[in-house]
């Protein structure tokens, strides 16, 4: 009998059923380690979740699962077929329900954050809404309380004020029980108490402002927690008592440079004071933050007023200095309008006084001179004419320095004759060179126009000059003298920056340069000329004479003319070269109608004798009448002296071709008998001529005689020549076309 075997044979492994096996253990493996993940996040997700523990327990039981199937997956070994159909079932079956509890739990997270959890994290959430509203309030309350001290602060720009109210005002908003402010004392190395709320201290106790507590504070612009045992902190009289927290904060002052605000320091680099506030004693209250924050603010707040204050000590400061100033200068500038009027009398009654002699001095010598007279008697005088002459010039040449320096003078604009102006002035100068055994050429440019408009007076005046110092200063060789239209590039010169021409359709500039072979300038000395009663320095200069103002007046009316003049010398011995600019108007400028035109009159046709011609003379002076009659009964004038205005208008007549007048007469005013003259003779061409004779040389007068109807003015002194030269211009053309 075969003996039976009752355990089942092994079962050969089937390839496909360990495959099932491999990827079931796999994706249980792969749900149980995704799970502890989800309960993870789950976890974090919730922060108010009661059992965690619970959670924390289930995930390590489920990856202890899956590492078993993990492992599962090297342990295989031969076994029955039965069990393997079994196994791998339920491993299926395991993987299936994995899978699927996995997925679920993705969806039930969310049901389960949205149950009673919800209630607790709102809970949480209202009381931290709480807490951050309380927070805002007492940030708002904070800002109210700032802007009020702001306000109080600002609301003055005195600093004791400023600081007794920042006091005050903090002291009521944070019940303090003492607030004090110590201010840095005028060496710098001290805090002096200055400010105190309640009055318990006495004002001026000092500490040392390199104190530990001090510094510390000095240090941060944070409001700063100190010993209530600090030096600064003592602000109320000893008692058995706990006292309360102190804080101190540093109150930044304004950085002074130049300027010390009454008793403070001036401040040269950076200061604090330090302001100490005090809780009221035993009490349990501490400071808080915001309560800081409001300190540390106001603290600020209290730096800008203060600066604002000083500013505005100082602007106050500046400004009652700077109205004294004005006063004083107010006073200076009427007493300088004061001297200069004095100045200007003193020089107008020195002028007519000094004029009246001379005028006797020039006439008498010209009527000598024309007498027979011994060759030495002839230079005798000579020399007094020339003497005098040269005393009249430095009479003007003073008078014009006057005036324009203090700007009365004016330009006498009308239209002239360039060229004639150069003649007539090489005529006048050469006989003075000839003397000299000089030699003076005159070049005049094409372009050069014959009639300009401007002040041919002063012109002639500065060309003279000019032409005069080269005249005197030269012993031998000559003098040339050129004259052109300026061309743009040689208008600006790097000798007068400030100089700026800007030529025009309407108007040029006359470039005139004189060269002498005289005794040459110093090149030091050449800035010095221009100036009043300057004189080189050369051997040769003092002895030619001069009074020093030529130049000086010359630089002036170039000036005025909108010009500009320089010299130029290589040195001593080696001649000097004048070179000056000025503006003149053309005769196509569209104004020219309003302007006068002077015609000279030429001296080759002038009348040497006037036999028989009527004179009406009125002088009060007996000098200046008798030698005013002497020169016109040498030319042949029958001539009648007054003495008055009343006695004129008397003897007056139709007889009477010309009548002379003093100005300077007193009594009835001469201005009023020129008017009742022409009055008189209903017709004008009936009346006599009417000449003002005067020793005042400002243009007032002269526009005074021509507005009542005068036909001239001479200006005393009065030469033969000149007297002939006046009566030969009025009897030919009808009026005196020049103040002489």
């Amino acid at each position: 009998m075969e003996s039976c075997n009752c355990i089942e044979p092994q079962w050969p492994a089937d390839e496909l059923l360990m495959r099932y096996q491999y990827i079931s253990d796999f994706f249980i493996a792969l749900a149980y380690f995704s799970i502890p993940l989800e309960l993870v996040y789950f976890v974090k997700k919730s922060a108010v979740f009661p059992y965690r523990w619970v959670l924390v327990q289930f995930g390590a039981f489920i990856v202890l699962c899956g590492a078993t199937h993990l492992i599962n997956l090297w342990t295989f070994n031969m076994h029955s077929r039965t069990v393997a159909i079994v196994m791998t079932a339920a491993k299926v079956l395991t993987a299936a329900v994995s899978c699927a509890t996995a997925l679920m739990l993705v969806h039930i997270i969310p049901d389960l954050l949205s149950v009673k959890t919800r209630e607790l994290f709102l809970k949480n959430k209202a009381a931290e809404l709480d807490r951050e509203m309380g927070l805002i309030r007492t940030q708002e309350e904070t800002g109210r309380h700032v802007r009020m001290l702001t306000h109080e602060i600002r609301s003055t720009l005195d600093r004791h004020t400023i600081l007794k109210t920042t006091l005050v005002e903090l002291g009521r908003t944070l019940a303090l029980e003492e607030c004090a402010l110590w201010m840095p004392t005028r060496s710098g190395v001290e805090l002096q108490l200055s400010y105190t709320l309640r009055h318990q201290n006495p004002v001026g106790f000092t500490v040392p402002i390199q104190h530990p507590a001090i510094t510390a504070v000095f240090g941060t612009n944070r409001a700063v927690k100190i010993s209530s045992n600090s030096p600064v902190a003592r602000l109320r009289p000893s008692g058995r008592y706990m006292p309360g927290e102190v804080v101190a904060v540093r109150v930044p002052l304004l950085h002074l440079n130049n300027f010390q605000i009454n008793d403070w320091p001036e401040l040269s680099t950076k200061r604090y004071a330090l302001m100490v506030l005090m809780l009221p004693s035993d009490s349990a209250r501490q400071w808080h933050v915001h309560e800081l924050e409001l300190v540390e603010v106001v603290a600020d707040q209290v730096a800008v007023a203060l600066s604002h204050a000083a500013i505005l000590e100082e602007s106050m400061r500046a400004r009652d200095l700077l109205m004294e100033q004005n006063v004083a200068l107010d006073l200076a500038r009427r007493e300088a309008e004061t001297a200069v009027r004095a100045r200007n009398d003193f020089l107008a009654v020195m002028n007519h006084e000094m004029r009246t002699p001379m005028h006797a001095i020039i006439a008498l010598s010209s009527l000598l001179q024309e007498t027979e007279l011994t060759p030495e008697q002839r230079l005798m005088v000579e020399t007094i004419l020339k003497s005098s002459n040269l005393l009249a010039t430095l009479i003007n040449d003073v008078l014009d320095l006057s005036r324009l320096e203090d700007g009365s003078l004016q330009l006498d604009i009308s239209v002239f004759d360039l060229h004639g102006l150069f003649k007539e002035v090489l005529n006048l100068i050469k006989p003075i060179a000839s003397v000299k055994k000089l030699y003076v050429t005159l070049s005049l440019s094409p372009d050069l126009p014959e009639y300009a408009i401007g002040d041919e007076k002063r012109l002639m005046q500065v060309l003279l000059n000019v032409v005069g110092n080269a005249v005197k200063f030269s012993k031998e060789g000559g003098i040339s003298i050129s004259a052109s239209v300026a061309k743009s590039e040689s208008l600006r010169d790097p000798r007068a920056p400030d100089f700026f021409p800007v030529p025009s359709d309407h108007h040029f500039y006359l470039r005139v340069q004189v060269k002498d072979t005289g005794s040459g300038i110093n090149p030091q000395d050449i800035p010095k000329l221009f100036t009043k009663f300057a004189q080189s320095q050369s051997l040769a200069t003092r002895n030619a004479g001069g009074s020093g103002l030529g130049l000086a007046i010359s630089k002036r009316f170039v000036n005025l003319m909108e010009g500009h003049i320089w010299l130029d010398s290589e040195g001593l011995g080696k001649g000097c070269t004048a070179v000056f600019m000025v503006k003149l108007g053309t005769r196509g400028c569209s104004n020219e109608a309003k302007l006068p035109y002077l015609a000279r009159a030429t001296t080759n046709h002038m009348r040497t004798n006037f036999p028989g011609l009527k004179v009406l003379l009125m002088d009060d002076n007996g000098v200046s009448r008798m030698v005013t009659k002497g020169l016109l009964v040498h030319l042949g004038c029958d001539v009648t002296t007054v003495n008055s205005g009343d006695e004129c208008l008397r003897v007056i007549s139709n007889e009477h071709k010309v009548v002379f007048m003093d100005v300077s007469l007193p009594g009835l005013d001469v201005y009023e008998v020129a008017v009742r003259i022409h009055e008189k003779f209903s017709k004008r061409r009936d009346g006599p001529f009417i000449v003002a004779l005067t020793g005042n040389t400002d243009r007032v007068t002269k526009e005074s005689c021509m507005r009542v109807g005068m036909d001239g003015v001479i200006l005393k002194p009065v030469s033969v020549d000149k007297m002939r030269s006046v009566l030969s211009e009025l009897l030919d053309h009808g009026v005196l076309l020049e103040a002489k």
